[in-house]
């Protein structure tokens, strides 16, 4: 119990000495996980059935040369690959977002910086340096997010596109 509480505070002192600007990040990053997660998941339990029915449908057939055959292959590739590809685009999107967020925190942390020279004037550093801890904090963590994003992402990326071409190969057209 007192480590998480510990681990709240620090939370909540990383997000007070890089600006609210951090909620912003860590929403696209929880976000992105739990796209990421349930497509893993989705490929692991939920798609293997699918595919299995589709191929075992395919095989019962008697007539899988005629044109309407092909037809109706293409219609449950074509749907099963939409299902497969659901939320990628959002999930790379949500990668190349964290980065541009964490940006944002950059140009709110400088213009804080700004406003205090205007004020103060350039003799106190100490205040200048929580406007450019605050300029440099969600710089770093929008590329963490997104770096932490991208392998996966591509990794499932590559997933997908091998799940659909297996199945296109398992549905053999004669």
């Amino acid at each position: 119990m007192l480590f998480l509480i510990e681990l709240i505070e620090s939370v909540r002192s990383f997000i007070a000495t890089g600006g609210n600007v951090l909620y912003f990040v860590a929403f696209a990053l929880l976000l992105m996980w739990i796209m990421m997660v349930e497509r893993y998941w989705f490929l692991a339990s939920v798609y293997p059935k699918m595919r299995d029915e589709i191929i075992a449908n395919w095989n019962a057939r008697t007539d899988t040369t005629s044109w309407y055959a092909h037809r109706i292959r293409d219609t449950w590739i074509s749907e099963t690959a939409e299902l497969l590809e659901r939320n990628m685009i959002t999930i790379k999107t949500l990668v190349a977002m964290c980065p541009l967020i964490g940006l944002l925190g950059t140009v709110t942390g400088m213009i804080s910086v700004f406003e205090t020279m205007a004020q103060q004037g350039t003799g106190n550093p100490r205040l200048m340096a929580s406007g450019i801890s605050m300029a440099t904090i969600p710089t770093m963590a929008g590329m963490v997010a997104a770096l932490s994003g991208v392998f996966f992402s591509t990794r499932l990326d590559a997933k997908v596109k091998l799940a659909k071409a297996k199945l296109v190969d398992s549905l053999p057209h004669h």
